[in-house]
């Protein structure tokens, strides 16, 4: 654990909170006479402050920039894809509790998992540090991406729509050309 607090930057005062953050619930399922719970509840918080951190962010940095491009960034800076690289920098998977199911499937390995871990890591940095020291990782790990540059769309077609409705009277219409498998 010392090393992840390390890689974070952030040394936990209660160091159960970052354990919270790294339990699967197929893990919390397998152990629930222990009353281990599950870091869905983290990963829920996380996504409130990862999101409240990163719109705060690009509201003060980009003055000029209108929702629609605001929202565009903020969703290719928080989307799994994003966290997912976040979490294999961290190499949060080698600390994760899984079942043995989920353990024997690849579970960290699998970019959901992954993604959902990082979110409760935020989350359980927020609770142990508070906002200041939430802001800080999630600057780090997350905000600097746009700074650099890294926030190109990754929805071509939502690419595609924002570009034909720039110019007013603009109608975008989809035809199907065809259409396989089940």
């Amino acid at each position: 654990m010392r090393t992840l607090e390390e890689r974070l930057g952030y040394t936990f005062r209660d160091r159960k909170r970052l354990e919270g953050a790294l339990y699967h619930s197929s893990y919390a399922n397998e152990h629930r006479s222990l009353g281990i719970h599950s870091n869905e509840r983290l990963e829920f918080l996380g996504d409130a402050v990862l999101g409240l951190v990163t719109a705060d962010y690009l509201f003060r940095k980009h003055p000029d920039l209108p929702e629609g491009d605001l929202t565009r960034i903020r969703a290719a800076l928080v989307c799994e894809e994003s966290l997912h690289e976040v979490a294999q920098s961290l190499d949060l998977g080698s600390y994760l509790k899984l079942g043995k199911g989920e353990e024997a499937g690849g579970g960290r390995q699998r970019a959901s998992i992954l993604a959902d871990a990082t979110e409760s890591v935020f989350a359980a940095v927020y609770l142990d540090g508070g906002i200041g020291s939430a802001r800080k990782i999630i600057q780090k790990y997350i905000l600097s991406r746009e700074v650099a540059g890294l926030t190109k769309p990754r929805d071509y077609k939502t690419a595609l729509q924002e570009l034909v409705q720039r110019e007013s009277g603009q109608v975008l219409q989809y035809r199907l050309t065809g259409q396989e498998g089940p």
